[in-house]
């Protein structure tokens, strides 16, 4: 098993653990998001799309959203415990320190952007929050915490992605509606 392979499995293994059952599906989806955005994504990117939620797989490691005021400092603190992790992981699979940093970078940095490769990771897991957490979310959350949510991720996506978000359906209708709303309240 080479090194790459080597971080695939025991990011695998981790989120595999985490008690939210869509974390493995996201992952995945995350990384599919990434490679329609980018076909060409290097190493970096789709190890970071695979990890970039990676504390949620370690109970004892794991952000909680309660222990924060606000939102924007909860997601802050979930991204730069993923990053210790994953790095700590890349440390184990032997992987250069170059490209650890630039793993290390990304996820840091997934839930705010700030450079063009970040974009595309935080734009690939804004969607994947829509096209399959959203329904979990919302059976777990309640409709006020999932619309805050909602609205968060739905106004970070640039305006040719909110386009792709406005295209998904779903089954339950009171999410199908909810969407909608976020939706038109945002795109006036």
């Amino acid at each position: 098993m080479d090194n790459i392979d080597c971080v695939k499995k025991k990011i695998d293994e981790i989120i595999k653990k985490s008690p939210v059952p869509e974390d493995l599906i996201h992952s995945k989806n995350t990384l599919e998001w990434l490679l329609k955005l980018k076909p060409d994504a290097d190493d970096a990117l789709k190890i970071a799309a695979l990890g970039h939620d990676i504390e949620r797989g370690i109970e004892e490691r794991k952000v909680r959203r309660e222990d924060y005021q606000n939102y924007d400092e909860f997601k802050e603190v979930h991204a730069s415990n993923s990053a210790k992790i994953l790095a700590e992981i890349l440390k184990e699979c032997n992987i250069s320190k170059k490209l650890a940093d630039d793993i290390f970078f990304l996820v840091r940095h997934h839930e705010t952007g700030g450079t063009r490769r970040v974009d595309i990771l935080r734009d690939a897991d804004s969607i994947s929050f829509f096209h399959v957490n959203l329904p979990y979310y919302f059976i777990r959350n309640g409709i006020e915490e999932t619309k805050e949510r909602c609205l968060w991720g739905y106004r970070k996506l640039p305006d040719n992605l909110k386009k792709v978000v406005a295209n998904f359906r779903y089954e339950d209708k009171e999410v199908e509606f909810l969407l909608r709303g976020i939706i038109s309240f945002s795109d006036p």
